[in-house]
């Protein structure tokens, strides 16, 4: 497995360039966000979406959510933005929250785990932001752990049973920890949050 070191705060343009290689050929890399390592894969590619939940060891009637470089990107993954979703994306994008839309005809059943939703942020993490940016198309952004297991702020804590199935991994150093993002679905009204993280429920209800 190659590891590649890179700077959070000025990510090395030839560096990303490399790792997007990896990823367009159906790679899976370990990447920093903003609290924890993420596992990130092509997800226009079904076979790559499929490494994914076996390096995990997930169910695959659970969804995987996707990072994209901004809201243009939505109309191609997502049947309608809820006013209440533009009032959170113009809030907290790029930022610590997941927003749960449901999925366009373009999305593969893979990642909504046959749920008809899809999970969509937008990183703000410098490495992240611009591996997504070079990929130009929307990236994993699951954890990278094993399904029920705790998350790593660094990677010397990635279990071998993960790295070992990995094609890289980009080594920002520890990462700040703590919770992931926070998990809203947008396709009720009022909105529900599934998971808490990140973005506080008092912050969510004081921007809706």
């Amino acid at each position: 497995m190659t590891v590649w070191n890179i700077s959070s705060a000025t990510p090395d343009p030839d560096a990303i360039y490399t790792v997007v290689q990896v990823i367009r050929n159906g790679g899976v890399v370990a990447f920093p966000t903003s609290t924890l390592y993420g596992l990130g894969a092509d997800a226009d590619n079904p076979q790559a979406v499929k490494k994914i939940f076996n390096i995990k060891v997930r169910q695959h009637n659970q969804p995987l959510l996707v990072l994209i470089k901004d809201v243009s990107w939505l109309p191609e993954l997502v049947q309608e933005t809820p006013p209440k979703a533009a009032i959170l994306m113009e809030a907290f994008w790029p930022g610590g929250i997941t927003i749960v839309f449901n999925a366009g005809d373009r999305v593969s059943g893979k990642l909504t785990g046959r749920t008809g939703k899809i999970g969509i942020r937008v990183p703000k993490h410098p490495v992240a932001a611009a591996i997504v940016a070079e990929l130009a198309s929307p990236l994993t952004g699951t954890s990278a752990n094993l399904s029920g297991k705790g998350g790593c702020s660094d990677i010397s804590c990635l279990e071998e049973r993960v790295t070992e199935q990995l094609d890289g991994v980009l080594d920002a150093g520890p990462l700040k920890g703590g919770r992931g993002s926070t998990v809203i679905d947008v396709t009720f009204d009022p909105p529900r949050i599934l998971r808490q993280g990140t973005i506080s429920e008092k912050e969510i209800q004081s921007v809706l």
